[in-house]
């Protein structure tokens, strides 16, 4: 059975039950990386069950830097389990091993900043065939909380009360118009639940990182005000899970000072460790939640990572309210 870390259990690797708040969401995602392809992507569903739809997000970046995208509301009235839009996630092992599958079609981008502008992105750009069939093994020790401890006040400001990661060994097939890859690689996995809005918070930054099947890292800055951080995250080097203690992260931002490009991570580690990470990102598309007048843009960034001699990859996700 794989370490757990956390007030978590077995148990919590299914869905939950449906709580009383309007935005109460259950949300699992799942990313991946080949880096002898220089292909990944990631995998969302979240239930908005009281909502009556399900939040259903497709991203495949490609080897030229194009990104096949799909978003969609598909209507849904349970949060029985993972199952909408033609995706679907299923547990095999708790804790351990995963399937994620999607059979529909997804807008193709050779400019992926496009998407900044959804309507006519998916208007002016060709559509594809899309079939994914993943299977998701444990890499590493599950991390996170199932928030047992977490009251609720204000659903409002709720961003999700428990939250679980884990990093992953990904393998399948991802078949585009009939052409199918193979996928050999490395990623990461959570899984939340709680109320939650997009627009709950200000800002955050959230790097996850896979440099050999044996040592990974997810570093997080939150700011839930622009004056109140949280800084984290986790290195895990073989059996051995880190705390990060503290973190900062330094960007180049593209012109329009919002889509980043690269950035410079510098952590400390709970034994007082400090290790520097350097990111460059290789793939990016923009993405946004809007509620109430407010705008969020979540960045999304296929990342080649380097710290000391170990390159690795990832996704480098950017979240921020736009005024």
């Amino acid at each position: 059975m794989v370490a757990i870390y956390g007030d978590l259990t077995a148990q919590d690797d299914y869905t939950h039950p449906l709580g009383p708040e309007k935005n109460f969401n259950e949300s699992m995602y799942f990313n991946f990386f080949d880096r002898a392809q220089r292909r990944g992507g990631f995998l969302r569903l979240g239930n908005r069950a009281n909502e009556g739809y399900a939040e259903m997000t497709l991203t495949l970046f490609q080897p030229d830097g194009s990104v096949l995208f799909q978003f969609a509301r598909p209507s849904i009235d349970t949060n029985d389990r993972f199952d909408a839009g033609g995706m679907r996630f299923d547990t095999l092992r708790p804790m351990e091993e995963l399937r994620t599958t999607y059979e529909g079609t997804a807008v193709h981008l050779r400019e992926p900043a496009q998407m900044a502008d959804p309507r006519a992105a998916f208007r002016n750009n060709p559509h594809r065939e899309v079939k994914v069939d993943l299977v998701h093994e444990a890499a590493a020790p599950v991390y996170g909380s199932g928030g047992t401890r977490h009251q609720v006040v204000d659903p409002e400001k709720e961003f999700a009360k428990a939250h679980y990661e884990q990093h992953m060994r990904v393998r399948g097939t991802v078949r585009i118009d009939g052409e199918e890859a193979q996928i050999d690689g490395l990623g990461l996995r959570d899984h939340s639940w709680g109320p939650r809005y997009w627009q709950a918070i200000y800002s955050y930054r959230w790097l996850t990182i896979n440099f050999a099947p044996d040592f990974h890292a997810m570093v997080s800055v939150v700011a839930r005000t622009p004056e109140e951080q949280t800084r984290g995250g986790v290195v895990i080097r073989g059996d051995r899970i880190q705390r990060i203690v503290d973190a900062s992260i330094d960007t180049q931002f593209a012109d329009n000072g919002l889509f980043h490009r690269a950035l410079a991570a510098h952590i400390t580690l709970d034994d007082g460790e400090r290790l520097e990470i350097a990111g460059t990102v290789m793939g990016f598309i923009p993405l946004r939640n809007r509620r109430e007048g407010m705008t969020t843009h979540v960045g999304e960034g296929m990342t080649e990572y380097r710290c000391g001699d170990y390159v690795g990859y990832g996704l480098s996700e950017y979240l921020d309210q736009v005024r």
